[in-house]
């Protein structure tokens, strides 16, 4: 990826044109990659189509929901009409506006004081506390907006001091070491695990692909190592995240406590089975009728597998591929090291949130709490995973030639 470094390749062309062409609205459809947001539409509609079916039955049944089958998706339906508006939007915006020590650090700085306000003033759900409250919009992750912000702040840091890497090794090992393990402590204050796990293997991603130099990176994954390990020890000393431990036994062991602890992997591991090579049809899932909890968020995949067998589950999977495909294209054509970043950044959390979702659901992975992008019900989430799509899209706008 190393041919995306020289950012200056378009100052001779003239402002004037340089403004026209970032507020062309057409051209998000006629120079943007096309495949990329194809991809994410595709994503959208059956994502879409596959909570309708997933929700129905927990959502008929709730008081909460007064009994409304149509509740969650008629939301979800809200969310993606902003999602979408967001998208086109912010890739109307010149994606260097974010390469700037004010924007970002202001926007990392605003995000850690939600999380922080989430801690204390948070909605708790299972002893997770990742929510609040906003007047007249509802319930808002606030850690969705983290993600964003960690990335972009990395992606600068890499971009800026770049040149420095070599001669003081400084330059990368305090800032990143500093701000990913603050932004794992506060998502870990939310018992916000999967996240914590989500940030630091993006972080991890993008330093290799970077180009920093190995012997600088050993340093630093040696610090981060280090610090993340006094972390852990910290929390197990608490006693406040055993459930951890807990996790790790009914993981290890589905069928220890089927009625209690393990009830979740179990019935999506019927829901999995089920579904056979072509699936009981769309919208004829018996596991989603009270069977499986969160059926319509973290196990959704789930609901895929039984309603459309393996053929949907690997359509599933071959779409996300497909998107890691073309953002790893978009960034090794992006025009600067910058752009590079961003695009890595965006895609590798999408695509291993994707992953950890999916190893979840099969028992692959210990229960985390992750949601399935594009698929699993959460507004913020939508919105914000959209928005990443438009500075992706703003990114492969202004590539280099293929």
């Amino acid at each position: 990826m190393t041919r995306s470094i020289d950012k200056d390749k378009d100052k001779s062309e003239p402002k004037a044109a340089q403004a026209r062409k970032r507020l062309n609205f057409k051209m998000v459809f006629t120079q943007s990659d096309i495949t990329f947001l194809v991809l994410i539409l595709i994503l959208l509609v059956f994502g879409l189509a596959m909570l309708a079916s997933a929700s129905y039955a927990t959502a008929i049944n709730s008081a909460k929901t007064n009994f409304d089958g149509l509740y969650y998706i008629k939301k979800q339906v809200m969310a993606t009409i902003l999602g979408v508006i967001a998208m086109f939007g912010v890739s109307l915006v010149d994606y260097h506006f974010y390469q700037n020590t004010f924007v970002c650090y202001a926007v990392l700085a605003i995000s850690y004081i939600l999380n922080i306000v989430c801690i204390f003033k948070g909605i708790s759900t299972a002893g997770a506390v990742r929510w609040i409250q906003i007047p007249l919009l509802g319930q808002f992750q606030p850690s969705e907006i983290m993600k964003v912000a960690f990335i972009m702040v990395f992606a600068y840091i890499i971009a800026v001091n770049f040149t420095n890497f070599k001669k003081d090794w400084k330059y990368c090992v305090v800032p990143f070491a500093a701000i990913l393990g603050i932004t794992c402590i506060i998502l870990a204050g939310q018992r916000h695990m999967s996240a914590v796990m989500l940030v630091t293997l993006v972080g991890v991603i993008m330093l290799i692909v970077s180009g920093i130099p190995a012997s600088i990176l050993i340093k630093l994954f040696a610090a981060v190592g280090c610090v993340g390990g006094i972390g852990v020890l910290g929390l197990v000393a608490t006693g406040k995240f055993s459930y951890i431990t807990d996790r790790m036994h009914t993981w290890l062991d589905p069928l220890s406590d089927i009625q209690n602890s393990t009830l979740q992997t179990y019935q999506s591991l019927l829901s999995i089975g089920s579904g056979g090579i072509f699936g009981l049809g769309y919208g004829n899932s018996r596991q989603k009728f009270a069977y499986l909890p969160e059926a319509q968020n973290d196990f959704i995949f789930s609901i895929v597998c039984e309603e459309l067998g393996l053929v949907g589950a690997i359509l599933v999977i071959f779409l996300f591929v497909s998107l890691a495909v073309r953002g790893v294209h978009i960034a090794i054509h992006a025009k600067d090291r910058f752009g590079m970043m961003l695009v890595t950044g965006i895609t590798a959390q999408i695509v291993l949130q994707a992953l950890l979702n999916i190893a979840v659901a099969c028992n692959a992975f210990p229960n985390t709490g992750i949601s399935l992008p594009f698929f699993s019900y959460g507004g913020t989430s939508m919105v914000i995973l959209l928005a990443e799509a438009g500075i992706v899209l703003n990114v492969s706008r202004q590539k280099i030639s293929d």
